[in-house]
């Protein structure tokens, strides 16, 4: 058997007191509690609907269960922190009573509902803005020993897809990244992963640049969480939509799985299970 040397590294992180290892890459099943997400089968609003979507999900391999109670598609509407918290609070409370084993990560950029989350059982906390739309979330994070979850993202959603420009993505992600590790250890947060933001203030080129040179990221030593579901990047390439662009989604993971991604981000778990087991033995051969 060959030594697998393209995901080198096992990360063992504290969940409020839970330990959550990764290796090898981990799949996060995504959950939306909304009604305008870019991709119809991953809305949610009913209890019963999230609880049975939440145990298919962890039936089918998911190590982690992501929770968004509001869109953060491109031209989303903001809501505020305390929309957001009627949304997600009841649906995580019967979630962590339901499944208490499992790990549920709540993406918001608001430093309150990130303090309720936690409080209610939520393992890590997801946010697309990586502090820079609430300034209080990386100090607050750093009081609630979970691990944070820090994406780049180029604007806001209102105005992210409006006119990106880079002079070298990659680098200036990158750059981004350093920048942000050094501030979330300061505040004491020492549980850290990275998203590159796919879609997220980026252009299809600037996208397909990012993940040709995705492996760049690994020399911050922190696991890469990579989020490709069914985004424009994939279904605009094939003159397709979300809803079609599920073969697009697998053959992505597949090379970003060679460039070192350490968890992926999904709304069809079963498939991205199934790309990591034939990826792991492709290399252990």
């Amino acid at each position: 058997m060959a030594k697998n040397t393209v995901f080198p590294h096992t990360w063992t992180l504290n969940c409020a007191g839970r330990l959550l290892v990764i290796r090898p890459p981990l799949v996060m099943g995504i959950i939306n509690i909304t009604t305008d997400s870019f991709y119809a089968g991953s809305r949610h609003s009913q209890i019963d609907d999230i609880l049975f979507t939440t145990e298919r999900m962890l039936n089918d391999g998911a190590t982690l269960i992501d929770l968004g109670a509001q869109s953060t598609r491109p031209g989303a509407k903001s809501l505020s922190a305390d929309e957001e918290l009627q949304r997600l609070l009841p649906a995580l409370e019967a979630l962590t009573h339901r499944f208490p084993q499992a790990f549920f990560s709540v993406d918001t950029y608001y430093a309150r509902v990130a303090r309720y989350a936690v409080e209610a059982g939520a393992a890590l906390i997801n946010d697309i803005s990586a502090g820079q739309m609430d300034t209080d979330m990386i100090p607050t994070v750093a009081t609630l020993g979970v691990p944070y979850v820090i994406m780049h993202m180029q604007g806001t959603p209102a105005t992210m897809q409006i006119d990106p420009r880079y002079e070298d993505v990659t680098k200036e992600i990158l750059e981004f990244f350093i920048q942000k590790i050094s501030q979330c250890r300061k505040a004491g947060i020492h549980d850290l992963i990275i998203d590159p933001g796919f879609g997220f203030g980026k252009t299809i080129t600037h996208n397909y640049q990012l993940l040709h040179h995705l492996h760049v990221f690994q020399v911050t030593g922190l696991p890469l969480l990579v989020g490709l579901s069914r985004k424009s990047m994939i279904y605009r390439v094939l003159q397709s939509s979300p809803e079609e662009a599920l073969n697009g989604t697998t053959a992505l993971h597949m090379l970003a799985l060679e460039q070192g991604a350490a968890i992926l981000r999904v709304h069809d778990v079963r498939e991205a299970v199934e790309v990591i087991k034939l990826w792991q033995y492709y290399h252990e051969c």
